[in-house]
């Protein structure tokens, strides 16, 4: 089955995520539309630039240069010292957003993620969809701006999110490579650095197209090891998976914002249907089991609504999941153009450690079956190849 990669990397995270933040406390000035770095202390003249924003640039600001320096090219230069506390909140927030969508989050820094959606996609549409929705929805969820790169490979993922920035999605897929990676510079060529690019331009090679089309031998030969990674990278032969760390989830939830606004129960139901039918599936694939449902959805000015409830069973069970969803959507709706509805699972517990109670149901033998059967054919044959009726009435 063809992987479905998404690489999400945050424009300018440090200076992005400190300009929000100030924003939130009452700041009318926002950092990144003033000359501005984040640095350390002025004070001490060890201090240096750790980020920048586009208007410091034109100044000709550098990363990594001494403060000092930076001041005597911009003298009205503002200078904020960094917060760590504050970027972990945000990266912790994202790769929360980003589990709704996939249990495979590979953190690969900490303003930086993969994900891996190859279990729950199958058309390639709907991967691009769902990086566009992602980028929007951490647009408009924490007021900053994220690249994403798209493709079925994971190296050429994270390639294609350094392509024009910010605030873009590009797709890099492996039959895309000609037109799209080797006319570039091999400088631009992921691993390719300031000590091993001398060494390339020196056996000839100066594009990435170049370097894909050198004989891996004469590459391994002149740069060992090294030199067969990055000619399979830019053959888009990488392979590689997305590490993400196999910890039980506190919780699973999934939510869709809607390509147009709904001003029904019904049509809010069938996203419902779909929404219950991922988390369930992870839930069973995670082993374990829900005794809690919440249902939020955002109206088209923004506000969020949730309800949730305790069930008087555990259950992993799509048709029981639904069925309380529903009743707190119920609840919920009263007329309102919505624009976003998702559905979370709480209270978890391992099957293995739960202890069978008085009120958990006994007659589920006929859901379980058709549960299992589903799973096996996603499980198979990708998580698309089928899907259940709107109504799922027993």
């Amino acid at each position: 089955m063809e992987k479905k990669i998404l690489h999400i990397d945050v424009n300018n995270a440090f200076l992005s995520w400190t300009a929000v933040e100030r924003l939130k406390k009452g700041d009318k000035l926002d950092l990144r539309k003033i000359p501005s770095v984040i640095g350390g202390d002025e004070s001490k003249r060890r201090g240096i630039v750790v980020a920048k924003s586009d208007v410091a640039k034109k100044f000709g600001i550098k990363t990594a240069e001494p403060l000092y320096f930076a001041r005597k090219k911009c003298p009205s230069l503002m200078v904020v010292e960094a917060d760590h506390e504050v970027y972990r909140d945000y990266s912790n927030k994202l790769y929360k957003l980003f589990l709704e969508y996939t249990d495979k989050v590979e953190r690969f820094s900490i303003d930086e993620c993969f994900l891996d959606l190859t279990e729950y996609l199958k058309p390639e549409e709907d991967l691009i969809k769902i990086g566009l929705e992602i980028k929007e929805r951490v647009k408009k969820n924490f007021g900053f701006t994220v690249n994403v790169g798209v493709s079925n490979d994971k190296i050429l993922a994270k390639i294609a999110s350094d392509f024009e920035k910010p605030d873009k999605l590009h797709t890099l897929f492996t039959n895309e490579i000609q037109e799209k990676l080797w006319s570039l510079p091999v400088s631009e060529m992921f691993l390719v650095g300031k000590k091993s690019l001398p060494r390339l331009e020196k056996m000839g090679i100066r594009t990435i197209g170049d370097l894909a089309q050198t004989d891996k031998s004469i590459l391994i030969k002149k740069l060992g090891k090294y030199g067969y990674t990055i000619w399979k990278y830019a053959n888009g032969q990488s392979n590689e998976e997305v590490k993400y760390i196999q910890e039980k989830p506190k919780g699973i939830g999934h939510s869709i914002t809607l390509p147009y606004d709904a001003l029904n129960i019904e049509e809010l139901e069938k996203y419902l249907v779909e929404l219950t039918q991922k988390v369930a599936y992870r839930l069973r694939k995670e082993n374990l089991y829900a005794t809690v449902v919440n249902v939020h959805i955002k109206d088209k000015d923004f506000k969020t609504y949730s309800h949730q409830k305790k069930l008087l069973y555990r259950t992993d069970s799509t048709n029981d999941i639904l069925e309380a969803s529903k009743e707190l959507l119920r609840e919920l709706y009263d007329g309102k153009m919505i624009r976003l509805i998702g559905i979370r699972v709480d209270g978890l517990v391992e099957k293995e450690e739960y202890q069978l109670s008085m009120f958990d149901k006994t007659d589920d033998t006929k859901d379980r079956k058709l549960d299992v059967a589903v799973d096996m054919l996603k499980e198979k044959y990708g998580y698309n190849i089928i899907t259940r009726a709107t109504d799922l009435k027993k």
